[in-house]
């Protein structure tokens, strides 16, 4: 396994006891993010978004970018999720770190601080080079777009 140093800075007035992110378990792919909510609770009715701080400010390494991703279990028990997932913090970016969380759920839900609201996946950038060209190259599925190829199952 290859590891790679990402620096972190805290924001001023930045709760210092709130911990980096981390992994919870040796095999995790995603570092969990802590919610900085200076002490209050924040409160997503059904429906709402809210931009969740985290205190941070990170320096993601050139060629690499921090994928913001939801937390499965926020997701599964309250339909807590990200509304811009997965988000993407570019390597030269250098400003707070937040998370856009939005309640999908039916019934409100307390962020509070502390709280792990997303995960963090550090993942190598492919820079693409576009390229105008007049003629794609024929392909079997060709220009069949949403549901062109069928569904599982015995469906047709």
């Amino acid at each position: 396994m290859t590891e790679i140093t990402v620096a972190f800075a805290r924001l001023p007035g930045a709760d210092k006891d709130l911990p980096l992110p981390r992994y919870e378990t040796e095999g995790a792919a995603g570092a969990d993010l802590c919610a900085d909510t200076g002490g209050e609770t924040v409160t997503l009715d059904p429906g709402q978004r809210a931009l969740v701080g985290t205190g941070l400010r990170v320096a993601v390494p050139d060629g690499y970018e921090m994928q913001v991703r939801p937390r499965s279990g926020l997701a599964l028990k309250h339909g807590i999720t990200l509304v811009n997932a997965p988000g993407t913090v570019d390597a030269d970016y250098r400003g707070p770190l937040g998370v856009i969380l939005i309640n999908h759920g039916t019934a409100p839900f307390e962020v509070t601080h502390g709280m792990r609201i997303a995960q963090a996946v550090l993942a190598p950038v492919t820079r693409a080079v576009f390229a105008e060209v007049a003629e794609l190259g024929d392909t079997a599925r060709g220009a069949g777009g949403f549901g062109s190829t069928g569904f599982g199952g015995s469906q047709s």
